[in-house]
């Protein structure tokens, strides 16, 4: 039996040289996959000298046997974080799952990638193996998002797989490998390289350097981003005690065309342990439906093709008409407390690994914090994450205490308005309503006269909130007041609601209108 991955087949990747002469840089990134191709592409947008090292071709190990689900809904239950680590520290690690989906998506627009990007609702259901009545558990989980401000609601039967479920709005799905060879090609230049069939080794300990196929490469910081971290700079009982705290599992996927129709364009996953993962996607004569499960610790089992064979009679018992084309299997890297393992092992090197189910999002999301490491920037989840935790601090008013950092920025952009009509508008209130697929702040006088604006602060970009007590718009990032009618009443904003080109809804391109009566 044959295996490749249907994005490997569906794709083009560019190809680069080897290295062949030393080179200086301000960050070298280890590891051309999802985690590594991101960060170089960070970098090198923040104005950095980057060098990225692939010691096969970029994006050919996990992130091309990946069934590329995007989501912040992570492996450990909602409930179970909450019970593990308090509710903030829950709330704290959705949130960085949905800030690095942000992230993908800023950067699909900003780069015009043509690579299927699309907000999909994802679906945790009953287990499909099983009968035993869950609804409960998962009511209460539905419950427990909610009042964390996630977008989730409970459903008695989700489409297809007819069993009790939570319906979370706003995931994504992606083709992973077209994503990052269009990044990929944004790296070189200025000063930066990216390099294939290159191997780092013999790491300095006195410096910040490491041979590459016998050259020197010399940085200031390095990122190892790599499944199972490099030693580096590490030492060894250091290294060894953290390969400790890390797992290596094999997960079996395939892929298989499907009636046109036959399911919505969603992210499916069940309760068991190990779990069932489905999406399915548009094509133009057919549906194209990726499934796959039945891990198990790699190098503990020797028949991929009974896993692969079980995944196909379950997979054709809800579509039978299932024409299975692609089979594949990748490697998923599980932690000692469900949470990834991202930041600095000692001064100026940077690992990330431990990613379990959500692989393209907290690489992303690692990516995003190395670029902050870098440069000596706070970052929100670095406490979370650290390599060195032992035990979470409940100390931790994690939105009090992040409030400005950018992701709080767009946020609330990817919830509902509060309404999608002028009639929801009485006199002497302010709403904000979605109208046409944006979102408008929208006020209503004493007179029933209308006045519509861009719902967005001037100074940084955060959704305003209606003050119905002071008849006021505020910015609840840094505290910027505004007239009902858009005029600013307090800094630091300069310019009124509307007086300044909006930014973009996510998944949208168009602007806001300004003020109008």
């Amino acid at each position: 039996m044959t295996t490749n991955s249907s994005w490997i087949a569906t794709s083009n990747p560019p190809t680069f040289p080897a290295i062949a002469e030393d080179i200086t840089v301000d960050v070298a990134v280890i590891g051309g996959g999802n985690t590594g191709v991101t960060a170089a592409y960070l970098m090198k947008k923040a104005g950095l000298k980057v060098a990225l090292i692939e010691r096969d071709r970029v994006g050919a190990a996990d992130t091309a046997h990946t069934s590329a689900h995007l989501t912040c809904v992570t492996d450990l239950r909602l409930s179970e974080l909450v019970s593990k680590f308090g509710q903030d520290h829950a709330q704290a690690i959705w949130d960085a799952g949905e800030a690095a989906i942000q992230q993908i998506e800023q950067i699909v627009a900003d780069e015009g990638i043509d690579c299927d990007f699309a907000r999909v609702p994802g679906f945790l259901h009953a287990a499909l193996q099983e009968e035993r009545d869950e609804s409960k558990e998962l009511l209460e989980d539905a419950r427990l998002a909610e009042t964390l401000g996630f977008p989730a609601t409970y459903v008695e039967s989700v489409p297809v797989f007819n069993r009790p479920g939570i319906q979370f709005s706003n995931q994504a799905r992606f083709h992973p490998l077209r994503y990052l060879d269009a990044l990929v090609q944004r790296i070189p230049g200025d000063g930066s390289h990216v390099f294939e069939h290159t191997e780092a080794t013999e790491f300095s300990s006195d410096s910040l350097s490491f041979q590459a196929n016998g050259k020197t490469v010399s940085c200031r910081f390095i990122v190892i981003a790599t499944d199972v971290p490099l030693m580096g700079k590490t030492g060894l009982i250091d290294a060894t005690l953290f390969q400790t705290k890390i797992s290596p599992y094999v997960s079996y996927v395939i892929g298989a065309k499907i009636s046109h129709g036959a399911v919505p364009d969603a992210l499916f996953w069940d309760t068991s342990d190990p779990y069932y993962y489905f999406r399915s996607e548009r094509r133009a004569k057919y549906d194209y439906a990726v499934f796959g499960g039945l891990d198990h610790k790699t190098g503990q089992d020797s028949d991929p093709k009974a896993h692969f064979a079980q995944l196909e009679e379950l997979l054709k018992k809800y579509f039978p008409e299932a024409n299975v084309n692609h089979r594949w299997s990748g490697q998923v890297i599980e932690s000692v407390d469900g949470l990834p393992f991202i930041g600095e092992t000692v001064p100026g090197q940077f690992v990330a690994t431990g990613f379990s189910g959500n692989g393209l999002t907290y690489g992303t999301l690692a990516a995003m914090m190395a670029r902050d490491a870098v440069q000596g920037k706070e970052n929100p989840w670095r406490d979370l994450f650290t390599i060195r935790r032992k035990k979470l601090s409940s100390i931790f008013n994690y939105i009090k205490e992040n409030i400005d950092y950018p992701y709080y920025m767009i946020k609330d952009r990817l919830t509902g308005g509060e309404g999608t009509s002028l009639r929801d508008v009485k006199r002497r209130e302010g709403k904000i309503l979605k109208i046409d697929g944006k979102r408008v702040a929208v006020y209503r006088d004493g007179n029933g006269q209308v006045t519509q604006l861009s719902p967005y602060c001037t100074h940084m970009g955060c959704l305003v909130n209606w003050n119905g007590a002071e008849q006021a718009w505020d910015c609840p990032c840094h505290g910027s007041r505004f007239q009902a009618t858009g005029e600013v009443l307090a800094g630091p904003a300069e310019a009124c609601l509307g007086c300044v080109k909006a930014p973009s809804e996510a998944g949208s391109n168009a602007e806001v209108a300004g003020p109008v009566s």
